[in-house]
């Protein structure tokens, strides 16, 4: 199994009145490794069109322990739950050395912009997300 890390930087901005994290900024946290899983390295592995077209349509968080301000940023480990026709699933943990802040899932669809409708996840991407393979366990 491979799993993609993303250093992801903090902001002070990024808390809350309560000290912590505001919840709506991990989805924030998210994208950002989502979008250097996928544009950056998907596109220089030759899956560009994931760069091209792929909308979110659902998110899951489910909040483990409040995460503070961290110098060194948080991690966002994420690798691939399932693959279908033309979508898949990205799952995701935030953390650090030790504590696992929150995990996550989001639903993906491949879309052709021009057309305004899904379309099939191809070879090429199939190819790419395959590596990072990690069926979710029933």
């Amino acid at each position: 199994m491979t799993r993609h890390t993303f250093r992801c930087p903090m902001r002070w901005s990024d808390m809350d009145a309560y000290g912590h994290v505001n919840n709506v900024v991990f989805l924030t946290y998210l994208e950002e490794a989502r979008v250097d899983m996928l544009f950056r390295m998907g596109a220089e592995l030759g899956a560009k069109a994931l760069s091209e077209g792929v909308l979110v349509a659902r998110h899951q968080i489910s909040y483990r322990q409040p995460l503070v301000f961290h110098s060194r940023g948080v991690d966002i480990e994420m690798w691939v739950g399932a693959i279908k026709g033309a979508s898949f699933e990205m799952r995701y943990e935030v953390r650090d050395e030790s504590t696992v802040f929150a995990d996550a899932a989001s639903v993906l669809v491949t879309f052709d912009l021009e057309a305004g409708r899904p379309r099939r996840v191809s070879d090429e991407e199939r190819r790419f997300l395959v590596k990072y393979l990690e069926p979710v366990q029933s």
